[in-house]
């Protein structure tokens, strides 16, 4: 019988989880059986316990699950903890044990694929979810000059930046006040708006002939805060595939103890869905 692991969120039928680790465990021999289990947030939890019974030892996390998956776990490392977001369980004999590698599988992406360093930028990141959380702690760590947090909810941005605790660097704002705030050289889309109907309003003025635009979602999700991206002037466009990748390889050492090659899936999956941008 194959190890088994899945991938849990909701919707979660186009997630790409299965076939990455697929074309992983291709790279090492590796023999598993990793599922996509769609589970409500009322319903996580008693999902993630059949999961559990029916043998399953690791998990990743996505939308809307990753703060939820945090009260689950009985052990955390101190990247999750300080975040407050889990994307990868691991079950150990008292329960599961949780982590996020959310940000370092965004800063690998930024880093290496974009050739973006974070150091001494202005930033601003546009939502203050599971992911959001785990991004803007990866970016403060990473000696950004400046992150502002914007999220419709005022209070969820307080409580990101409060969590971080660098008042002379990270701050939260207003959304109604993005017209009011300059520019940046990192604008980070992190809101549910693209799984939705509603759309995303934001000002073109944060935009300047040097700006990268990094949505965390991938395919169509994306598209309409890249396409306004394009819009708005920003030279550089992309959405959260990379992100993706890299942060499902480091859920894979985790589980396997084993580090996989990046790129050929990011080159086999990009293949398949080119960022479909008008004007891109």
């Amino acid at each position: 019988m194959h190890a088994l692991y899945a991938v849990f969120g909701q919707p979660i039928a186009h997630s790409l989880s299965p076939c990455i680790h697929a074309m992983f465990a291709t790279q090492f021999g590796v023999a598993l059986d990793y599922r996509a289990i769609e589970a409500a947030r009322d319903d996580f939890a008693r999902a993630l316990d059949a999961f559990a019974q029916e043998g399953g030892i690791g998990a990743n996390i996505t939308l809307p699950l990753k703060q939820d998956a945090l009260a689950v776990c009985v052990e955390l490392t101190d990247r999750a903890r300080r975040c407050g977001s889990v994307n990868t369980l691991v079950r150990i004999t008292s329960g599961w044990h949780g982590d996020s590698t959310d940000g370092a599988g965004f800063l690998g992406d930024l880093r290496e694929r974009q050739s973006f360093d974070p150091r001494g930028r202005r930033c601003l990141l546009l939502g203050a979810g599971g992911a959001a959380r785990a991004v803007a702690f990866a970016l403060a760590d990473a000696d950004v000059a400046t992150l502002a947090i914007a999220n419709r909810t005022r209070a969820r941005a307080e409580d990101l930046a409060t969590a971080i605790g660098d008042a002379s660097r990270v701050r939260p704002i207003e959304w109604s006040a993005l017209d009011d705030v300059g520019t940046f050289d990192l604008i980070v889309h992190a809101t549910a708006a693209g799984h939705g109907t509603a759309p995303l309003e934001w000002p073109p003025s944060l935009v300047t002939p040097s700006t990268l635009c990094y949505d965390l979602a991938y395919g169509d999700a994306a598209h309409a805060f890249l396409r306004a991206a394009r819009e708005a002037g920003a030279p550089r466009v992309t959405d959260g595939l990379g992100m993706l990748i890299e942060q499902a390889a480091a859920s894979f050492a985790i589980w396997h103890g084993r580090t996989p090659d990046t790129t050929p899936v990011f080159d086999a999956l990009r293949s398949e869905r080119p960022l479909a941008i008008d004007g891109a």
